[in-house]
Parts: C-alpha cells; sequence; structure tokens
C-alpha cells in the first residue's frame, strides 16, 4: 500500500510539472505559428490518444500518420516525463524523416533566432511561472507568520550548534552584520544564506557581547545529512499528538493535547530536546511534568528499551507571533522573491557539491526520493504539498536551462550558433549530439535510482 501511494504522488507531481512546462512549448509553437504534432504525457510507446481526424484511437498510430495541421494528444506508457513533438526538430522522438526534405513554413528549423528561442524558452517560463504562483498564493492566503524571539532555549550537546558556541539563553543579534530580529530569520541566515560561507554570529550573553564563528561547510553537510542544528527557541512548548495505550506513556495516563513543562526538573523547550531526555533515560524512571488543561500535572514513566515512551510530538507556539498579510500586488513580488530564493538555494547546493563540501550520493536524488519526499509532504498537508511542487518546479526550470544536450539548454546553444553562422548546423550532427545527450541522461538515470536505492 505504501508503495501504491508513493507511486500515486510520484506521478502526480511529475504529472502536473510535465504538463506545465510542455503547455508552454505547446502555446509558444502555436504563437509562432509552428505545428505541435503531438503533445505527449509520458515517455515511450503511445496507450491511446485524441486526434482532431480520428478522433481517440489506442496502441500505436501508423508511421506515415499526417497529423496536419491539428495536434495529437496523447498518454504515453512511462510517467517518466512527456513532451511536445514541433514539425522540424529533432527532440525526444528523435524523427529525422524530415531531414531531407526542403523546409516548410510551419516547420521549426524555417523559422527565425528570436521566434526559436520562444518556443525553447517557455517550457523553463512556464516552470518559473508556476512556482511563483504557488508561493504568491500562500503569501496570499496564509500570510508569514514570524516568532518574535531570537533567545535559545535549548542547544543540544551533540549538534553542529554547540560546537559553534552557541549556549542556552543566548539571545542571537546579528549574523554576518545583518541584525536578526525573528527566529525564522536567525534560521534561514544560519542555513541557506550565505551557504557555506564563515557565519560570524553576534549574541548577547548575560551582559556581555561575545561573538562566535560558524563553520558554514559544517553546517550544509549537517544539513545534508539531515542532523538537526541542534537549536530548539524560548516561546516553544511541547504536546502530545497521540498517544500510544500500550506504551509506557499510555500506562503512565498520559493524554493526548498535554504539554510538556519539565523532565527531571530540566525545562523543555522543544521536540528535539524531549526526545533526547527520553533516550538518554532509556530503562530509567523520568518525572514529566505536563499542563493538562488548567491543571499541572507530575507524571512518572519509563522509556522502554529503545528509548521511546509511545507518543507523537507536536510544537505549540507560546511566545510572541507576529503575521504579516499581503495584497495580491505583495504576494506576487512574494512569490518571485521565493522562487528566486529557492534558485539561489539550489545553485549554492551545486557549488557546494563541486566544491566537495557536499556529497553528490547524499545530496542528489531521484525518482525514489523524490515519490518518498512527495509522500511525506503530502501527509503534511496541503501546504507543504504544494510547497514542494514549487520547489521541484524550480529545480526543473535550472536543470532544464543548462546547456547541455537533450535539454533545452542544449537546444539553445544550437540556435545562438546557428545565428552567429547564419546557417543551419547539419542535422545528423544535431542527432548525434542529441543522442548521445539522451544516453548521459539514461545513464545519469540509472545511477540516481540506484543511488536511492542504495541510500
Amino acid at each position: 500500500m505504501d508503495f501504491l501511494i508513493s507511486t500515486f504522488y510520484f506521478i502526480l507531481v511529475l504529472g502536473i510539472l510535465v504538463l506545465v512546462h510542455e503547455w508552454g512549448h505547446f502555446i509558444a509553437a502555436k504563437l509562432m505559428r509552428m505545428r505541435a504534432e503531438v503533445f505527449s504525457i509520458g515517455m515511450g510507446p503511445r496507450l491511446f490518444g485524441y486526434h482532431k481526424r480520428t478522433g481517440f484511437t489506442f496502441g500505436k498510430l501508423p508511421e506515415d500518420y499526417e497529423y496536419d495541421d491539428d495536434t495529437e494528444y496523447r498518454l504515453s506508457i512511462l510517467p517518466i516525463g512527456g513532451y511536445v513533438k514541433i514539425a522540424g526538430m529533432i527532440d525526444e522522438s528523435m524523427d529525422k524523416d524530415y531531414i531531407n526534405k526542403p523546409p516548410q513554413p510551419y516547420e521549426f528549423r524555417s523559422k527565425k533566432a528570436w521566434q526559436k528561442f520562444i518556443v525553447l524558452i517557455a517550457g523553463v517560463v512556464m516552470n518559473f511561472v508556476l512556482a511563483v504562483a504557488i508561493f504568491g498564493i500562500m503569501a496570499l492566503t496564509q500570510g508569514k507568520s514570524l516568532l518574535k524571539t531570537t533567545e535559545i532555549g535549548w542547544v543540544d550537546p551533540k549538534s553542529i550548534a554547540s560546537d559553534i558556541g552557541f549556549q542556552s539563553q543566548d539571545k542571537i543579534l546579528k549574523i554576518n552584520f545583518t541584525e536578526i530580529t525573528s527566529w525564522n530569520q536567525a534560521m534561514e541566515y544560519l542555513t541557506f544564506k550565505q551557504m557555506g560561507k564563515v557565519k560570524e554570529i553576534q549574541v548577547q550573553r548575560g551582559n556581555e557581547i561575545v561573538t562566535i564563528n560558524g563553520d558554514g561547510k559544517k553546517i550544509i553537510r549537517a544539513i545534508a545529512d539531515q542532523k538537526p542544528l541542534g537549536l530548539e527557541p524560548d516561546g516553544i512548548r511541547v504536546v502530545f499528538q497521540m498517544i500510544e495505550t500500550l506504551k509506557p506513556a499510555g500506562k503512565a495516563g498520559f493524554k493526548k493535547y498535554d504539554s510538556v513543562l519539565y523532565v527531571n526538573d530540566q525545562k523543555i523547550f522543544g521536540p528535539s530536546q524531549f526526545s533526547s531526555l527520553i533516550r538518554e533515560n532509556k530503562g530509567k524512571e523520568i518525572v514529566i511534568k505536563i499542563k493538562r488543561q488548567d491543571s499541572i500535572l507530575s507524571i512518572a514513566a519509563t522509556p522502554n528499551n529503545d528509548g521511546k515512551i509511545g507518543v507523537a510530538l507536536g510544537s505549540a507556539i507560546i511566545g510572541k507571533m507576529e503575521t504579516i498579510k499581503y495584497n495580491v500586488f505583495q504576494s506576487v513580488a512574494i512569490g518571485f522573491e521565493e522562487s528566486m530564493n529557492s534558485i539561489y538555494v539550489f545553485l549554492g547546493s551545486m557549488g557546494q557539491i563541486f566544491n566537495g563540501n557536499l556529497s553528490f550520493k547524499e545530496s542528489v536524488g531521484g525518482p525514489i526520493m523524490i515519490a518518498k519526499q512527495a509522500t511525506q509532504q503530502a501527509e503534511m498537508g496541503l501546504l507543504s504539498f504544494l510547497n514542494f511542487i514549487a520547489l521541484l518546479s524550480v529545480t526543473l526550470a535550472v536543470i532544464n536551462i543548462l546547456p547541455l544536450p537533450a535539454l533545452d539548454g542544449g537546444h539553445l546553444v544550437f540556435v545562438l550558433i546557428e545565428a552567429i553562422i547564419r546557417k543551419e548546423i547539419s542535422p545528423k550532427v544535431k542527432m548525434a549530439i542529441q543522442q548521445s545527450g539522451v544516453v548521459l541522461l539514461l545513464l545519469l538515470m540509472v545511477f540516481v535510482i540506484y543511488n536511492d536505492i542504495t541510500r
């Protein structure tokens, strides 16, 4: 069942991204008066499709099928992408029947360089527009919530935060000379802003102003290894979202929505700290002080040998919050800004991989990882799922614009060269380069799938 659910979400996410990307190529081709012969969702053999002349048909079309000016819309067997087959263009279909025929007015190869550029760039533009739209709608409907504290409640002694030198009750004042006014901003500047660079952090410690330095490379490695920074802010309270009746928590009498105040007289600031204390005390009786409605209770429990008591943890914010609301125009601007930030993060991550600060194996995911992440985000709710789609859409846009064979960026290189030399590159050369690009992409796909499985 889990496999089927993950497969469903993978196909849903990929279908949305491919549909938007290829629709951009399709509309641009139509506007430039090019024939878009096929609009396919999926790759490989045709399952079924619709063409104005023949209606719905199943299976493969005849080799000499005439599309004329109408597009055939089809579903193909492999749910790993899609394409628009534009007449007179060497693309994923590897169609070369037209090579020995004179260019026709409706073909890609007969159009001007600027028209070809618009058609090729349209898919990437639509992926970016999709991301802007999703981020913008989220900003318009949800606004932005900020936890207005920079005070650290707890530092995991085994974390990167401890190595940096953070201490409990430190107040973060500045990071790389930027004044910090919320916990959200503090986490952003510690992680993805100026990725990989040294973080000069100014904190207030008691009556002193102290400067500490964080190794940006170590921070990025910790994130790539899915390790938490090890910081919990002041203003968060742990809440039990679920109690397993037959586990220590259920037997001790804890209830859903109990909020945790102390564990063995140690004040609790967040889920990471609570989980850490439970693991450290497996097999030992601990006293957990909770708030249940208007009552304060102290309940003893003994974590099992796995270092768990059988609860699902959530968080409640008890600190000062600020919610910023945006109008339509501001939301569009926020959507654009978030999309650009996503590009910077993606490019920064690639830079860290090439610099050796991040492991390619641990940082790059394929279909299995996308399916897993899509399922997890969907389970967290619609907003998380939409945010995931927006991030993937931006990533797809950046990858597609790279000047590599078989990608949109590779086709753009051909257009640029032809515009400079003022003649068409030999179709045989294009075909050979395109085929090599497809082979390389397939090898990369095999590698990332193997990487997903071994990881």
